[in-house]
């Protein structure tokens, strides 16, 4: 390596990756976070311009009134860094939702978690129940759907679900 710089040679090699190797994988780690976390930025951006679109859209066609928009995920994220720091775990017990439109009542914030986002805590859902009031939204009684099969009710809001009246308009 001397002889190297003797001679004006920098050595971009497999040693000077090695002996900077903390170093590098914290710069890398960095940068690799950075442009994460601009992606990230960029994708909600895209999204929320979207969805204000189609929101406007229908409103501005006189359709919104007549057609539920649904917005979420199967389950929302927990609020802290799991798996060494590398993801965060599926939660259950607190996400986010959201309806537009279609009977359900507008700029409504229903429920509520703790201080972390990670349990509700107000006003909490059930998933049979916000099936149950998307039905009720779409003109059907979730009850009036139960068939019989081997001695068990069924529905597709299980044998569960009542009716949210809260975010009804």
């Amino acid at each position: 390596m001397a002889a190297r710089r003797a001679a004006g040679l920098q050595d971009f090699g497999y040693t000077a990756a090695m002996r900077n190797l903390p170093r590098n994988q914290r710069r890398a780690a960095a940068s690799l976070d950075a442009s994460a976390a601009a992606a990230r930025e960029a994708g909600q951006r895209a999204q929320k311009a979207g969805t204000a679109a189609l929101l406007a859209d229908l409103q501005r066609r006189g359709l919104l009134e007549d057609t539920l928009v649904w917005w979420g995920g199967e389950f929302g994220r927990t609020p802290y860094a799991e798996k060494n720091g590398t993801g965060r775990d599926h939660n259950p017990g607190g996400f986010t939702m959201w309806l537009a439109g279609g009977g359900a009542q507008p700029g409504l914030a229903y429920g509520r978690t703790d201080d972390f986002g990670f349990a509700a805590v107000e006003n909490k859902v059930h998933m049979h129940d916000l099936h149950a009031t998307i039905l009720h939204l779409l003109g059907l009684d979730h009850l009036r759907l139960t068939y019989r099969y081997s001695g068990r009710d069924f529905r597709l809001t299980d044998v569960a679900g009542e009716v949210v009246r809260g975010i009804l308009a």
